[in-house]
């Protein structure tokens, strides 16, 4: 590997083969969320080691049972976040929100909208957590929260 020396400090529990493909670069590992359905048709003890495990929900489509809390679950493990928009003048549109992944600015909002509007945004108005005020004025470089509103004002 070209790796004479090296001090490695781990934060999580690996194995050796893990360590390599990280050092290597050939694998990439991804979050997973195990989700069991028609639990009810085994018994409760089951359900109950299944619900303990790490990583996993379970549900049955059949009864409804526990589909909020995988709803919940997979925004939560997919990292996604909603931003509604608003028209000068008119009340927000809560019905159609723009889904993105945590991490994104306004710049990333308007790209989502029209691949344009990035270079045609001069300003954004913004209500939600991500702000002090609401409305605030920000720019294209502000990071914006889950359910925040966004008002794009053009050039």
């Amino acid at each position: 590997y070209k790796i004479h020396n090296a001090e490695v400090l781990f934060r999580e529990d690996s194995t050796m083969d893990e360590f390599i493909d990280v050092i290597v670069g050939n694998r990439i590992y991804i979050p997973c969320l195990y989700v069991y359905n028609k639990i009810d048709q085994i018994s409760l003890e089951e359900v109950d080691r299944l619900a303990r495990s790490e990583h996993s929900v379970v549900i049955s489509c059949e009864m409804k049972l526990n589909l909020d809390y995988l709803l919940e679950c997979l925004w939560e493990h997919l990292d996604l976040l909603r931003v509604f928009t608003k028209k000068p003048g008119q009340p927000p549109d809560f019905e159609d929100g723009i889904i993105l992944r945590r991490g994104v600015s306004v710049q990333h909002v308007c790209h989502s909208i029209h691949r344009t509007l990035a270079n045609d945004c001069k300003y954004a108005l913004v209500w939600g957590r991500s702000t002090k005020f609401n409305p605030q004025r920000v720019g294209v470089s502000h990071l914006v929260a889950d359910e925040d509103v966004i008002q794009i004002v053009k050039k």
